[in-house]
């Protein structure tokens, strides 16, 4: 069985002068710009049947967007969790390990730096420029989820 990891960042987001950095909320813009890359992922042929999704109001929110647009019979399993929200890329990598076997595509909805060092990692750039907001990279892996690593598939970026 093929797999896709597909990683995300979030979309735009307010500033957030004087909120929690968990509570800030995506932007308008932000709003258009997950629907916008839910449209390029159903258009691509992307659907995802499991998503990790940071626990921060704006990783929720751009999972909505994203969800949003996506055919509604193919809603994934979805994992709100906020070991996502303060992973680092081992962290991030080790949750990903974890995803069910019978998953086939697995979006992730994370932070930078963690999603644009991993998406590197996974591009074989090391120290690869910016990852703007709404940015994905899909990941082709050649193994098991249990095996994902940097190495183990071929990627390239969406958007």
């Amino acid at each position: 069985m093929s797999r896709t990891l597909l990683l995300m960042r979030h979309a735009e987001a307010e500033a957030g002068f004087g909120v929690d950095d968990a509570e800030r909320s995506l932007t308008d813009r932000g709003r258009a710009q997950a629907e916008t890359v839910g449209r390029m992922l159903a258009a691509q042929g992307y659907a995802p049947d499991h998503v990790l999704c940071s626990s921060a109001l704006r990783t929720r929110q751009t999972l909505d967007g994203v969800l949003g647009t996506l055919d509604p019979g193919t809603q994934p399993e979805v994992d709100i969790s906020e070991a996502v929200y303060s992973a680092g890329t081992d962290t991030l990598l080790e949750l990903i390990t974890y995803v069910p076997a019978e998953a086939e595509t697995v979006l992730v909805v994370a932070h930078n730096p963690t999603v644009a060092q991993l998406a590197s990692d996974f591009l074989g750039q090391p120290g690869m420029g910016g990852y703007p907001p709404a940015t994905v990279t899909a990941v082709a892996l050649e193994v098991e989820w249990l095996y994902a690593a940097p190495g183990t598939g071929g990627a390239v970026v969406l958007n």
